[in-house]
């Protein structure tokens, strides 16, 4: 059994986080073969604080939001919504009494009912001129106030999109749910939807949770991003954070583009430098240095990430890379470079720089920091 023994739950005192998940466990296995989706979840989020659950199908986020949702119910654990607790080894409150709203995959309106019937459908404790107020305002706050009588099949997906928003934010729920909202929605408008929708949680202040499978839907919305692998957060830490300093080689692995170069740690009185083909790295901060130092092996060898964005083009480099891919993305191409050792990397080059497959080209190191990790085995 993988599940850590959970820690004491106690009930949150005053001033407690929007959100509080503690050591949640959910088993989907057969009685005598467990089968943990969910292994010793904690994570908090602050009120108007928008955080994600980012990993790959099969990690365990949409039981994640499903059990704070309260449609799973978990083995062990705890989890408290502004302070109550809702669930608990002693405590359960239904999922319609935990003043959560939610936002599914397909959006689940109903296509009997029109626009603003599909956002009053939850107000039904408002009086009529209330609930009418509300809805004219939430479809103002979405940008849909003049297709309230309009029906779901006569609505875009990003339309469709902002309606089941507007319902789900219409009784001020306490906390937002969403559940991989725009999987269904065209690559160019997800992320234009993201950016859209971090401003209404904002405006708002509503404390919200994504799940996703979508780095840059989770950049583009979240303040805090959870990395999750088998049933748990690997790293829990801002966008900006985990791309530049990730913890671990599966989040650096997962979380944006980048090559792993051998490096050989270089010592010189007190300072620490990390030598790899590209030339020497010196190690600015503390912090680094201890990684760096920790991650060495007996030798002192060490592995070493490289971002796209931390090689540049440099003709005047003595360092030469060959050209074996390209990608244009407008702005800039993509090169995948092949360096002497037969090591690759990744190249992030201005669009005018357009060299052939095949073309050697310099290149050099540049960035304000080093990430290190401990040397892969041999055989790897």
């Amino acid at each position: 059994m993988h599940l850590q023994m959970a820690k004491a739950l106690t009930p949150p005192g005053p001033g407690a986080p929007a959100l509080l998940v503690n050591e949640i466990g959910v088993d989907f296995g057969l009685p005598g073969q467990p089968r943990w989706v969910l292994d010793g979840l904690n994570f908090t989020l602050q009120s108007g604080e928008i955080g994600c659950l980012l990993g790959q199908s099969g990690c365990g986020k949409s039981t994640a939001l499903r059990t704070i949702a309260g449609f799973v119910t978990p083995a062990c654990g705890q989890v408290s919504i502004e302070g109550q607790i809702v669930t608990g080894p002693d405590a359960w409150v239904e999922p319609e009494n935990r003043r959560t709203g939610v936002v599914f995959q397909d959006y689940a309106l109903f296509p009997h009912l029109d626009v603003a019937a599909n956002v009053a459908f939850g107000l039904k404790r408002f009086e009529r001129a209330a609930r009418t107020e509300r809805v004219r305002a939430m479809l103002e706050l979405v940008g849909l106030e003049g297709l309230a009588r309009r029906f779901p099949h006569e609505l875009s997906g990003g339309q469709q999109q902002r309606v089941a928003l507007a319902r789900a934010l219409a009784p001020s729920p306490a906390l937002l749910l969403l559940d991989e909202p725009f999987s269904n929605l065209d690559p160019e408008l997800r992320e234009r939807l993201a950016l859209d929708l971090r401003v209404l949680l904002k405006q708002a202040g509503t404390t919200a949770l994504l799940v996703t499978h979508d780095q840059n839907e989770a950049f583009a919305l979240a303040d805090s991003v959870g990395v999750m692998s088998a049933g748990r957060i690997v790293q829990w830490d801002s966008p900006y954070e985990l791309y530049h300093r990730p913890r671990t080689r599966e989040v650096a692995d997962f979380v944006g583009l980048g090559a792993f170069l051998p490096g050989q740690i270089v010592r010189s009185q007190d300072d620490l430098t990390i030598r790899i083909e590209l030339g020497d790295l010196p190690i600015r901060s503390d912090d680094e240095q201890a990684s760096a130092a920790s991650h060495a092996d007996a030798e002192g060898a060490v592995t070493v990430l490289l971002r796209p964005d931390d090689v540049v083009h440099d003709d005047s480099s003595t360092v030469q890379a060959t050209v074996v891919r390209k990608a244009f993305r407008g702005a800039q191409f993509l090169y995948t470079l092949r360096l002497p050792s037969g090591s690759t990397l990744l190249a992030l080059v201005p669009s005018h720089h357009d060299h052939p497959v095949g073309e050697q080209i310099g290149i050099r190191f540049d960035a304000d920091h080093v990430v290190t990790f401990e040397r892969a085995p041999a055989h790897s």
